[in-house]
């Protein structure tokens, strides 16, 4: 057994055994990690996605085993945050045995990197992958021609099938208990020459040639490539890909949502009439609690199915091929193709994509991907999205147009993101234009289990969100908006609206307006006319700005504070968000929003950092807080110029 300066600790402070899962990106380790420890860490099939030390514990008979999943390596050499992890975790902090992990599939490129880590000299074992996806293409591997060339047990696996994990951990068992080195390769044990990198590929070419048998004839992921990556060809079914997304949206989501939506209204039915004698408490309990936490859930079926697709594409390998197609868009402006990693993360939550930044090859490059990494939607987005979409786009244009909509909406920040990234290289950070290597990864059908257990986790981060900050913030702003209720106010109001001209008593029943200016004279009311003037260029009212400040905190509160702002005191059938901002007015009578200003607001929540927990994590990742607050100028600025812009364009076209 190795020496406790190289385990960690446990509960009974026993040296625990670390067990290293390491190898080349896409290598299949985060499968094997989960696989063997029955960990939910995210699986990914383009490199970067591991980028912060991961570990589980393993129980191989009465001895508990720490496995540690590493991020990706193509060298030991490390270029990058996420490689310089890497590298710790292999290096600075040997663990007690290497499990490294080898496509059989590209054999070749992952021998170069276990000739350095043979060189360690540590106990090790290589776990083959993907040898069924070898055999499919018509190749062998003759396993014990490698495992005599390399000098280290051999064990193939199949971890989404279960296939070699029981003969893999009892070598993990064996190797610890009876720790042998590995030898170094190409040349006697204890030689103080190392390899060149040309006499490494040497050698691993030597042995792939020695123990891999293939077909030679083009690949199914050859054929597919020369179409899906071509210049023209394939950022055009891309673009479609993406837009067949956002379209199913619509089409799967709708009698989900339906039945939400029934099932939030017969729960308010059942709980107002218990309440009647204490109108206070009815009204937080039906329109701050319940309205304010089912006008979010309603969102949940979107969720859902946007991480199901996203996830099952990113399982088949197209994303990686999106990430060479994207290289061409961003190359000009500064960034390579790794970009695409952390942006596509942020499409999720900008939290990790602004993590995965460190992917980057340099600092410089590093942080012009942190600055824009928020402009991509996250997901906390799309219910405001949804919400307008669904009252103003879809009613008049369809669901043709609708879909489009929801697509252009998570579209508009990468678009943004290019000048704002040519501006940082050329006024800012002046970065170089850097190369791009990724290896692509060979097409095939998504791991089901990953693609379940993506949309799962992201499914119970929003419940989870609902269920905390959307409920605490559903009351404060049901509670801000309820008082104060002055003795006389109602009669005072009804009052007032006697005195309005018919024409005005034609627009706006008096129900509701006793019920707008009991909200105007509310706490959150006062503030959001107080604040009005501000937001008026992009024609919002105190409403629509009072929601604008509640989403800096979270995001995941503007739908369920726009349904309080809205809908408080509303009947039953009124409670509905469509119908209440379809049918939200100026006092004047005039409609509130138009598909022209509820395009606004979108593209101001698309382009706005209204997030406290994304400037935390840049400051962090920066470890300055002036990048935070640049970000927070700058994005703020943006949305409310574009916002404005579009408002001013509706009045020139009469919208």
């Amino acid at each position: 057994m190795a020496s406790p300066t190289s385990a960690t600790l446990g509960e009974a402070g026993v040296a625990v055994p670390v067990v290293a899962l390491i190898g080349n990106p896409n290598a299949g380790k985060t499968s094997l990690f989960n696989a063997l420890t029955g960990s939910q860490q995210k699986v990914a099939n383009y490199p970067g996605v591991t980028v912060e030390r991961v570990s589980a514990r393993l129980q191989i008979g009465s001895q508990s085993v720490e496995v540690v999943d590493v991020p990706g390596l193509y060298s030991i050499r490390a270029i990058s945050v996420d490689e310089e992890v890497a590298y710790q975790a292999i290096v600075d902090h040997p663990s007690d045995l290497f499990v490294y992990v080898a496509d059989a599939t590209n054999l070749e490129r992952n021998l170069f990197f276990f000739s350095q880590i043979a060189d360690l000299q540590r106990p090790t074992i290589v776990a083959v992958t993907m040898v069924d996806a070898l055999q499919r293409a018509g190749g062998t591997i003759d396993l014990e021609a490698l495992e005599e060339a390399l000098g280290v047990p051999v064990i193939p696996v199949v971890a989404h099938k279960g296939q070699g994990l029981d003969r893999l951990v009892e070598e993990i068992e064996s190797a610890l208990r009876d720790p042998k080195p590995c030898p170094p390769v190409g040349r006697s044990p204890g030689s103080p020459v190392d390899l060149t990198p040309e006499e490494r590929y040497k050698w691993s070419s030597e042995v792939r040639s020695a123990t891999i048998t293939e077909r030679p004839s083009p690949s199914t992921t050859d054929r597919l490539d020369a179409v899906l990556t071509h210049r023209v060809f394939g950022l055009a079914i891309f673009v479609g890909l993406m837009y067949l997304v956002f379209q199913a949206l619509y089409t799967f989501a709708g009698p989900v949502m339906d039945g939400i939506e029934w099932t939030f209204g017969k729960l308010a039915d059942a709980v107002s009439p218990s309440l009647e004698g204490t109108p206070w408490l009815q009204s937080l309990v039906v329109d701050g609690i319940i309205g304010g936490v089912g006008s979010a859930v309603i969102f949940l079926p979107q969720i859902l199915i946007l991480f199901f697709l996203i996830a099952a594409l990113e399982g088949s390998g197209y994303l990686a091929r999106a990430a060479f197609l994207m290289d061409r868009l961003l190359g000009w402006c500064g960034l390579n193709g790794r970009a695409f990693i952390p942006l596509l993360s942020s499409y999720a939550c900008a939290i990790p994509g602004i993590m995965a930044a460190r992917v980057m090859p340099d600092a410089r490059s590093r942080l012009a991907t942190i600055m824009v990494a928020p402009l991509m939607s996250c997901s906390a987005r799309l219910p405001v999205y949804i919400l307008l979409i669904g009252a103003f786009i879809e009613p008049k244009y369809g669901p043709g147009w609708a879909g489009f909509a929801l697509f252009a909406m998570h579209l508009v920040g990468l678009v943004v993101a290019i000048p704002v990234v040519l501006i940082l290289n050329k006024r800012v950070l002046k970065m170089k234009r850097l190369p791009f290597i990724m290896e692509l990864p060979r097409y095939q059908w998504p791991k089901w289990r990953d693609v379940w257990l993506t949309m799962f986790l992201r499914g119970k981060v929003f419940l989870q969100t609902a269920g905390t900050i959307i409920v605490v913030m559903s009351v404060l702003m049901w509670a801000l908006l309820y008082f104060p209720r002055p003795a006389g106010a109602e009669e005072r109001y009804t009052a007032e609206y006697g005195r309005q001209t018919s024409d005005f008593r034609e627009r706006v029943s008096e129900e509701t307006y006793v019920q707008q200016r009991q909200i105007e004279e509310s706490y959150l009311g006062r503030m959001g006319k107080g604040i009005e003037p501000v937001f008026a260029p992009a024609g919002f009212d105190w409403r629509l700005s009072t929601a604008i400040l509640s989403a800096f905190p979270a995001r995941e509160v503007v739908v369920s504070s726009m349904g309080i702002l809205f809908s408080l005191g509303a009947e039953p059938d009124e409670r509905d968000m469509v119908t209440a901002v379809q049918n939200a007015t100026w006092p004047d009578g005039r409609p509130l929003l138009t598909p022209w200003t509820a395009t606004g607001l979108m593209v101001f929540f698309a382009l706005c950092c209204q997030c406290m927990s994304t400037l935390a994590t840049v400051r962090r990742e920066t470890n300055s807080w002036k990048w935070p607050v640049v970000m927070f100028l700058y994005m703020t600025i943006l949305a409310y110029l574009a916002a404005v812009g579009i408002y001013r364009l509706s009045l020139l076209f009469g919208g």
